[in-house]
């Protein structure tokens, strides 16, 4: 896709904010609409004008409509926030003497006992090395936050994180099963990966999103590094192909198709486990 077509596609913008990029369509109207845009109702985002046509509807049956949430509230990036908070929360919990040690020692991915504690696939992302890592981490996390959850919604966004969390670990059980591994760095790579195939698809400049994955990869594998660059891949991967999900199910129509894609990506990566105990024991 050219930038001329991409400036003229009104599917790729808010059809409020022209200049506003979005993911998320009226459950009503099914235009695209950004997250000042949306309000919230149990049948998913309605946007301004739905909105007021429903309460016109619900004041001709003499009832009231739900008192409508601040915008402003809705459009920031709830779970961002709420991830960083928790992995913030977990560090500092690890530096209390004698609970750190043993909090450290059950969420670390730790090769086979990640089978018998299976928690540790994703509880990985809680634990960190020290202070940098973990600063690192949670400013990556924030920065790519705040542009991929108004863009896809709370719930894509989350099963993004969770998933590339996943992939990091399962390449570290396929590829360095003894090694124990901590940090969220394999989820943030997944949100890059997957900011990278988005913007691609949408005909964004995703030249600086290529920048940073090729700096983080060559610190990757800088001698030395300690990084365990397994969960690095394997992150990135899985946040790339969900990046694709997205950008090929973005319709009304195909969100059942949607969940279930997910749905496989995560069985897959369980299934994948199989392998290391096949070929190491």
């Amino acid at each position: 896709m050219t930038d001329t077509e991409f400036r003229t596609n009104p599917d790729n913008f808010c059809y409020r904010h022209p200049d506003r990029q979005s993911f998320v369509l009226c459950q009503r109207c099914l235009r695209t609409i950004c997250g000042e845009c949306q309000t919230p109702l149990p049948v998913g985002v309605i946007c301004p004008e739905c909105l007021k046509e429903a309460q016109q509807q619900q004041a001709a049956t003499v009832r009231r409509m739900p008192r409508r949430r601040s915008t402003s509230l809705d459009s920031r990036p709830v779970v961002t926030y709420t991830l960083v908070i928790i992995t913030s929360v977990f560090y500092l919990i690890g530096l209390i003497p004698g609970i750190g040690d043993v909090v450290r020692s059950q969420l670390a991915f730790a090769g086979f006992a990640a089978y018998s504690q299976p928690w540790r696939l994703l509880t990985v992302t809680l634990v960190h090395a020290g202070i940098w890592h973990v600063a690192l981490n949670m400013l990556a996390l924030w920065a790519l936050g705040r542009s991929l959850e108004p863009l896809l919604g709370r719930w894509r966004f989350l099963s993004l994180y969770l998933l590339s969390a996943l992939g990091g670990s399962v390449l570290t059980a396929l590829l360095a099963p003894t090694q124990v591994v901590v940090g969220a760095s394999g989820a943030v790579w997944g949100l890059l990966g997957a900011m990278f195939v988005i913007g691609r698809h949408l005909g964004a400049n995703v030249t600086t999103i290529a920048v940073l994955l090729g700096l983080n990869l060559l610190i990757t594998f800088l001698p030395g590094s300690n990084i365990a660059w397994q969960a690095h891949i394997g992150g990135g991967l899985v946040g790339a192909l969900i990046g694709f999900i997205f950008a090929r199910t973005r319709a009304l129509r195909l969100q059942r198709r949607q969940i279930w894609l997910l749905i496989a990506v995560g069985a897959g990566l369980i299934a994948l486990l199989a392998i290391p105990v096949l070929v190491y024991r």
